[in-house]
C-alpha cells in the first residue's frame, strides 16, 4: 500500500511536526559529522517553501541521567541546520510547557524550530522512566497537540516505537513520510518486496547472529547471497572447515548448518582469506585458500572471492550490500569491503542499494556514493526491515 507523503499535504499556515534524524555524533559541542542534517533538508525545504512552519523534533544520543543532558543538547545541531538552510532557526531548550507553547504560537508561515532532544523526556527529577523511548501515551498526545500535521522523516528510527513518532502519529489524523522515508520504503521495501531479478544480497559483519533473520528472508527472495566479514567462519566450522583463531559464534554452528542445507548454491562463501597471527594491521598477513591455518586468524576476504563476487554481481539487476567483507577499520584488511565498494559503482544497470554503518562509510570513502541508487540512513532499520519486519514507524504513517 502506498504511503502519503509531504507532497500530498496542504502545508500552506499549517503547524508543520517533523520528526527527523538529527542524532548526529557530537563531541564538546562540535558535530562530527552532519550528514543526518542535510539528508534532512528535501523535506524541511519543501515545508518552508509551502508555508508551513517546521517544528522539527529529534533525539540525540542516549539520556538515562541528569548528568547526560548537557552534553547532549540540540543547540549545536539548530545552529549548523541554520547555517546549512542560511535563514534562522528558532532553538528551545526544553520538550514541554510554556515556553515552547509560545515559541510556536509565535512561528510566521515558512519559520523553522528545533525542540530540545526528545530523549531528554526519558529522565524525570533523575529518574529514568523512559517516557520518549518508552512510548508514553501522554507524552505522544500533547506532543501531537502542538502541531497540525504530523510529518515522518526519520527511518533511522522507524524500528523503534518512539513517543516521538508512534505516539504523535497515533494522536493525528494525517501523518506523512518525508521525502527521505519515502526513498527509504520505495528502494529497501522495493528490493525486498519486490526486486528485479537477478537479485543479489551481499552480507557482511561479525556476527551470523545479527544476520540470520535477513539471511532467512533473503534467501527466500535473492538468486545468490553473498556472504563475507567475520560470520563467514561460522559457516565454515559448520562446513568442517578448519578456521584457525577466526572468529566463530560456537552456539551457531548447528543454525549455520541449517542455513547451508536449505541454501544449496544460493550461498556463496569466500574462497579465500586474507589471515594473520594476531588482530593488527601491522601483524605479518598473508592469503590462505580454504581452511584457515593453526595459529592464524581470518580478517579480510582474498582475491579470489573478490573476482567470484564480482562475476555473480556482473548480472545483478538488484543489488542489496549490508555489513563489510573484513575489518574495514585497519588498512590492511579493507581491500575486500573497498573492492566490493568500486565494483558497485560501475553497475550501470542495476538498482544498488547499501544499508548501514561499515558499507555506508566504505562508499562515501571511495566517493563512488554518488554512482549507487541509494544509501540508507538506517544501520538497525534497514537490517529489520531487508528482514521482512514491520516496522512501527514506517506502519504508523496514514496509507494513500
Amino acid at each position: 500500500m502506498a504511503k502519503l507523503t509531504v507532497s500530498d499535504l496542504e502545508l500552506q499556515g499549517k503547524k508543520v511536526l517533523m520528526r527527523v534524524d538529527f542524532n548526529v555524533p557530537i563531541k564538546d559541542g562540535v558535530i562530527g559529522n552532519d550528514n543526518r542534517i542535510v539528508a534532512a533538508l528535501p523535506t524541511i525545504k519543501y515545508v518552508v517553501e509551502h508555508g508551513g512552519k517546521a517544528i522539527l523534533l529529534s533525539h540525540l544520543g542516549r539520556v538515562k541521567t541528569e548528568d547526560d543532558k548537557p552534553g547532549l543538547s540540540m543547540r549545536p545541531v539548530a545552529e549548523r541546520l541554520s547555517n546549512l538552510l542560511n535563514k534562522p532557526v528558532t532553538f528551545v531548550p526544553t520538550t514541554e510547557g510554556k515556553q515552547l507553547e509560545d515559541a510556536i504560537d509565535g512561528l510566521n508561515d515558512g519559520d523553522v524550530l528545533v525542540m530540545e532532544n526528545t530523549r531528554y523526556e526519558d529522565v524525570k527529577d533523575g529518574k529514568y522512566v523512559k517516557r520518549e523511548s518508552g512510548n508514553d501515551p501522554e507524552l505522544g498526545k500533547y506532543w501531537a497537540s502542538l502541531g497540525d500535521v504530523f510529518v515522518n522523516d526519520a527511518f533511522g528510527t522507524a524500528h523503534r516505537s518512539h513517543a516521538s513518532n508512534v505516539g504523535i502519529a497515533s494522536n493525528m489524523t494525517q501523518t506523512a513520510a518525508g521525502f527521505l522515508m519515502e526513498k527509504e520504503i520505495k528502494f529497501i521495501g522495493g528490493a525486498v518486496d519486490n526486486p528485479e531479478h537477478p537479485f543479489v544480497a551481499i552480507l557482511g559483519g561479525a556476527k551470523v547472529s545479527d544476520k540470520i533473520g535477513v539471511i532467512d528472508n533473503l534467501l527466500s527472495k535473492a538468486d545468490k547471497v553473498l556472504i563475507g566479514g567475520g560470520m563467514t567462519y561460522t559457516f565454515y566450522a559448520a562446513k568442517g572447515m578448519k578456521i584457525g583463531n577466526s572468529l566463530v559464534e560456537k552456539d551457531k554452528i548447528d543454525l549455520a548448518k541449517e542455513i547451508l542445507d536449505k541454501a544449496g548454491d544460493k550461498l556463496v562463501l569466500p574462497e579465500d582469506s586474507v589471515v594473520a597471527e594476531k588482530f593488527d594491521n601491522d601483524a605479518p598477513h598473508k592469503t590462505v585458500e580454504g581452511d584457515v591455518p593453526d595459529g592464524y586468524m581470518a580478517l579480510d576476504i582474498g582475491p579470489k572471492s573478490i573476482k567470484t563476487f564480482e562475476d555473480v554481481l556482473k548480472t545483478a539487476k538488484t543489488v542489496v550490500w549490508n555489513g563489510p567483507m573484513g575489518v574495514f577499520e585497519m588498512s590492511n584488511y579493507a581491500e575486500g569491503t573497498l573492492e566490493i565498494g568500486k565494483f558497485l559503482g560501475t553497475l550501470s544497470d542495476a538498482k544498488t542499494i547499501v544499508g548501514g554503518g561499515d558499507s555506508t562509510a566504505a562508499v562515501q570513502q571511495l566517493g563512488v556514493a554518488d554512482k549507487l541508487s541509494h544509501i540508507s540512513t538506517g544501520g538497525g532499520a534497514s537490517l529489520e526491515y531487508l528482514e521482512g519486519k514491520t516496522l512501527p514507524g514506517i506502519a504508523a504513517i496514514s496509507d494513500k
